[in-house]
């Protein structure tokens, strides 16, 4: 008897099946939504996705509207099979409950490669990690040897911002809603409305590919037109310009419909045929034959305690001012910006998340198993194998220092470097202490006032502890520090 496959919404790509008249299951549960209170736009692409896969699928899919995922299994007659899950807890519901699981379709690291490579390593590090991908998929080599004979061109990749408002790049692929789109509204819109759930931020027009057709669009107009000014304002920010020249396509490859391959591959051939510069090709294929894929296998490789771990114990809620994305009551210029663009669009790129949102995060102790679960609902490519690893250990570093050496901890000064947002702003980035202390700033000596203890031991942080020890007004800093608290800076 033939096997129904199982596609989950993260799973929508053409590659994760096989011929072209296996049947084919696709679940819309409402429990999922009334389990997290997503961001509004991140329910509307993955219900959007879904139902436009259907359409894609036609009589090929049977479409199960349900309250849970156990409703949908007892409609089902004959063997069903899946794809590898890509969350724990999602391989435990379906092995649990009989399912065929075949092995992942959606990276280009297999669980059992990345076992390999790590057995015997006294330390897992992602650059070596990143060389081993290079060379064993043949990625910018020449030979045994990184094209340009280097590996890494992150040097390159860290130019200020331009002191225009905009980067100037072109804009990245837009799609146009459609009825399926109004459909999905519409319902959302009656569970809000009949109080059934409840979401994060606004709603907005659908700015983000929902079919593998719009995807390529996207990737394609990526590849052509923004590539090649990527890689020297990658860790750049500016307000007026969320996108810059970054790809945006995260949120289509968290729904599967495009795969690592052959974005590597296409980021590759436009630096062979000379249409992108090398530093930007590579910093783009390190983030996803190199990150991306580093963040998938370390969370596959951690037990299951690692999304409790809290090594530098921070235990201060995430305040309600997060919750409800209200950045009209904060007046820090970088953190409102930032979380205005969460509430707008459920997106910004990975520096506003890791060095604004992630950095005051840490400054104030915030509970890292409460922030990870806002880093999944808030953003439209928000998964649990995405933001454990990132938040927990990179953001947030409540690992240890199993993701990253040392805490990315940093002040006003590095804001202020890389981004527009300092300017204007009621706080002065040089300012610690007093009425125009920027919040960055101050927060940032009270983290290593607070945490030196746990930090002394490690020898990266020993100059930040020396220049804490001379500070004057340290003292004063601190009260202040405790007294402002949580509250919007």
């Amino acid at each position: 008897m033939t096997k129904t496959r199982w596609l989950f919404a993260d799973q929508l790509g053409p590659h994760y099946l096989d011929d072209s008249d296996q049947p084919v299951l696709l679940v819309e549960s409402k429990a999922v939504f009334r389990r997290r209170r997503i961001h509004r736009q991140k329910a509307h692409l993955v219900l959007s996705a879904l139902r436009h896969r259907a359409r894609d699928l036609g009589d090929r899919a049977t479409v199960l509207q349900v309250e849970t995922y156990d409703e949908a299994l007892a409609a089902v007659t004959g063997p069903l099979e899946c794809v590898h899950p890509t969350t724990k807890g999602a391989l435990r519901f379906v092995e649990s409950r009989g399912v065929t699981v075949l092995p992942d379709r959606g990276f280009a690291t297999s669980r059992e490669d990345f076992a390999a490579w790590a057995g015997g390593r006294k330390r897992l590090l992602m650059e070596d990690f990143y060389r081993w991908q290079r060379a064993r998929f043949e990625v910018l080599m020449e030979g045994s040897e990184p094209v340009g004979g280097r590996w890494n061109f992150d040097h390159d990749n860290r130019e200020a911002p331009p002191r225009s408002a905009t980067l100037g790049a072109p804009e990245p692929w837009w799609p146009q809603e459609d009825e399926i789109d109004e459909e999905v509204r519409a319902d959302l819109d009656r569970w809000e409305r009949d109080g059934e759930v409840s979401f994060l931020g606004v709603d907005g027009p659908r700015w983000l590919p929902a079919t593998r057709d719009e995807a390529v669009k996207a990737a394609v107009r990526f590849m052509r037109t923004r590539l090649a000014g990527f890689g020297p304002h990658e860790d750049a920010m500016l307000a007026a310009d969320p996108w810059m020249s970054h790809s945006v396509l995260s949120p289509a490859q968290n729904l599967g419909l495009l795969h690592p391959s052959e974005l590597v591959r296409a980021a590759e051939r436009e630096h062979r045929e000379g249409r992108a510069p090398l530093a930007s090709v590579e910093g783009y294929v390190r983030q996803v034959l190199g990150w991306r894929e580093w963040i998938w296998s370390v969370y596959w490789h951690i037990d299951d305690d690692y999304r409790h771990r809290n090594a530098l114990a921070a235990t201060t809620p995430l305040p309600d001012w997060w919750w409800e994305l209200d950045a009209d009551a904060v007046t820090a210029n970088c953190l409102s910006s930032v979380l205005r663009d969460v509430r707008d669009r459920g997106w910004v790129h990975h520096i506003p998340r890791l060095m604004v949102l992630g950095g005051y995060a840490l400054q104030r102790g915030i509970d890292p198993e409460e922030l990870t679960r806002w880093f999944h609902q808030a953003f439209v490519d928000g998964y649990d194998w995405v933001m454990l690893p990132n938040v927990v250990g990179m953001s947030q570093h409540a690992d240890g220092g199993l993701m990253a050496t040392k805490p990315y901890a940093s002040g006003g000064a590095y804001i202020d470097r890389m981004s527009d947002y300092c300017t204007p702003c009621a706080y002065d980035p040089k300012v610690r202490v007093g009425p125009t202390a920027c919040p960055f700033t101050a927060g940032y000596w009270a983290f290593l006032d607070r945490d030196r203890e746990l930090l002394a031991g490690n020898h990266r942080m020993r100059q930040p502890l020396a220049g804490l020890d001379r500070l004057r007004d340290r003292e004063a800093l601190v009260e202040q520090e405790q007294l402002r608290g949580t509250s919007p800076p």
